[in-house]
């Protein structure tokens, strides 16, 4: 793309201080400009797109009113800073987004000093923010500011609520940017939702409230203590006023807003007169998530990450799939309906992710045994578990890297007990572009040691319909079942649902030679490489499917211990603690003394890329499967 010949103001923009050089009334061509940059770049490089759209404006807002990167911006999520990655000196790289080597899918600050803190999970930005505000005081650094910049759909996370209770008590000067556009990836569900968009608070009042506080100090009439209880009362009498009660100043954050979010003159002057106001404060701004893009906007779920298409129609260019097996979640969809129209006491769960997990279908046929509770994992599990100790059969589906967040929830609200959830973990392993933050690297290592727990990975799309009946059948427990982004392997992915039996898995190629040992989607793999290996090395190679992490078939690792003295195990997540840990404990307890190689994620954080790039990275493709098993 000629980006010189494009652009009169934002080819001249390399950092926020080029930005500050230009006058305010220069600022809505600069945000044109930068909103079909954006357009133009992620047409044909795909990524998060109606987010960063409805945050132009603001990006551009902050970085001219704050002293950035030494005043501190801290983004919630992500998926909306792109605007913030072009006006940071990454805008001739940016052609490189979400690609292997290229720059990262979500700010972080091993790219960029203006990235101040790690993004990817949402409702961390407060805690955050208040933690550097309470630092820079400690350090001295008593003309820093700190914005925290979070979403409608974020603030909907226990995180955020405890991370404003504390700020709400400890001495800081922080700013809290709410950008409310009332969607967060599907559209944002709960009473903070309500409460958000019929909130109303004067500016003037607050630039007059402002100004007499300035005069007060100034004369020694106002200390601190005396601030805070003005503010009660202020806030008491404002709320008896407008019959309505403001949940943010009654925790003593001061509130401004709400105010249109696209007016990025009236924005900065606002964040002016805002910038050095003392005690914690939100700024509540109404935006529209895909801004400027009219399919975005009218469509803002399709849009969020679209892929490629055509910047001046609008077209989604969409891959041809005809003859392609099926996205794992949409088997997950299918399936839970038909297990639901067949067992009443069948309800859904999710967080904030009901089209990416497919759970949308069973929400469309049976909207009153579905439920997305926001982005709330921990809530999502021990509501799973609260219908589930009064005889429901929850299916609760989460991704697996914010499963991680619910941690304590599946041990003390859900194992304890026994209950019968069905802990759905979808994207679990490698899942490309999206990169550390997203990739489902950890559950098996994290949940192998909990008591209680049945967990299982189904190999194909047949194995995971059956495992989900399987789950839902009377005395089965807390069941886990993980499965990745993606297509499976089976274009005729219906098949008559059957029970498994839990705790065995299949020997699904015989060998005298060496043992592969997988569980999971990655069998796939491996059999290509065993099979690879027989062809061109003459190794006879067995191959067994664990299916079960937990209870392991121990009659099928008595059979390789006894047989084998060389194992390869094969796993689509960490090999520190995981399955492969699993299988070597098992050869150990029992006297066994194979030669066992694991297969696995490496003990580091995995870049992004494609998974296909990812899986040669990590030698976990069908080469470096069969480079292992010509070195055991």
């Amino acid at each position: 793309m000629d980006k010189e010949a494009t652009y009169n103001l934002l080819n001249g923009i390399n950092s926020p201080e080029d930005l500050r050089r230009l006058s305010v009334e220069q600022l809505p061509e600069l945000c044109d400009e930068l909103r079909q940059d954006i357009i133009k770049e992620l047409s044909c490089n795909p990524g998060h797109f109606a987010a960063s759209l409805g945050t132009v404006e603001l990006t551009v807002a902050l970085h001219y009113v704050y002293d950035t990167p030494y005043d501190r911006i801290v983004w919630d999520v992500g998926h909306q800073a792109y605007g913030h990655k072009i006006l940071t000196g990454r805008r001739q790289t940016f052609c490189t987004n979400r690609k292997l080597d290229g720059i990262r899918p979500f700010p972080s600050p091993d790219e960029s000093e203006y990235d101040t803190f790690t993004c990817g999970h949402a409702s961390n930005s407060i805690s955050a923010a208040l933690g550097m505000a309470v630092a820079a005081e400690l350090n001295g650094e008593k003309d820093r500011h700190v914005v925290a910049v979070i979403g409608d759909g974020s603030m909907s996370g226990g995180l955020a609520f405890e991370g404003l209770n504390n700020a709400s008590a400890t001495p800081n000067n922080i700013l809290i940017v709410l950008n409310d556009n009332d969607i967060s990836i599907d559209r944002s569900v709960g009473g903070m939702k309500q409460y958000l968009f019929n909130l109303t608070t004067s500016v003037p009042y607050n630039r007059l409230r402002f100004g007499a506080a300035r005069i007060l100090y100034k004369f020694g009439f106002l200390d601190e203590e005396r601030r805070k209880a003005l503010i009660r009362l202020g806030n008491s009498l404002k709320s008896m006023a407008a019959q309505q009660q403001n949940v943010f100043e009654g925790m003593n954050i001061r509130y401004f807003g709400p105010i249109e979010g696209h007016d990025v003159k009236n924005l900065t002057r606002v964040l002016r007169d805002i910038k050095e106001m003392r005690g914690p404060k939100i700024l509540h701004l109404h935006t529209v998530k895909g801004k400027g893009f009219t399919p975005a906007e009218e469509h803002a779920t399709e849009w969020h990450a679209p892929g490629r298409f055509n910047p001046e129609t609008g077209e989604r260019l969409l891959p041809n799939t005809d003859g392609l097996p099926p996205l794992f979640q949409e088997v997950f969809g299918h399936t839970l309906l038909e297990l639901a129209e067949a067992n009443p006491k069948i309800v859904g769960v999710t967080p904030a992710m009901p089209t990416g997990c497919s759970m949308n279908i069973l929400m469309e046929k049976m909207p009153q045994r579905a439920f997305d509770v926001g982005i709330a994992e921990g809530h999502a599990v021990t509501f799973s578990g609260g219908m589930a100790k009064e005889g429901l059969q929850p299916f609760c589906n989460i991704y697996s890297s914010f499963m991680q967040r619910a941690y304590d929830n599946i041990i003390h609200d859900v194992a304890i007990q026994r209950l019968p959830v069905v802990l759905c973990l979808d994207r679990a392993g490698l899942v490309g572009e999206d990169g550390p933050t997203h990739h489902g690297a950890f559950d098996m290592a994290f949940l192998r040691p909990i008591p209680n727990l049945t967990i299982a990975s189904p190999i194909d799309e047949h194995e995971l319909r059956c495992l989900m009946y399987t789950a839902q059948l009377p005395g089965k427990g807390t069941f886990v079942i993980r499965y990745p982004r993606g297509r499976g392997v089976l274009a005729d992915w219906r098949c008559p649902l059957k029970e498994l039996p839990v705790g065995k898995g299949r020997k699904l190629r015989e060998g005298t030679d060496i043992a592969v040992v997988t569980i999971g989607p990655i069998g796939n793999v491996a059999a290509r490489a065993i099979e690879r290996a027989g062809r061109e090395r003459g190794l006879s190679v067995a191959h067994y499917d664990l299916r079960f992490l937990k209870p392991l078939d121990e009659e099928m690792l008595h059979e390789v211990g006894r047989a084998y003295g060389r194992v390869l195990t094969v796993e689509d997540g960490v090999a520190e603690g995981g399955m492969g840990s699993a299988v070597l404990e098992f050869m150990a307890d029992h006297g066994y003394t194979p030669v066992v190689r694991r297969v696995g994620l490496p003990d580091q954080f995995v870049r992004h890329g494609t998974v296909e790039q990812l899986y040669h990275l990590c030698g976990m493709d069908e080469e470096g499967i069969f480079n292992e098993l010509t070195k055991i």
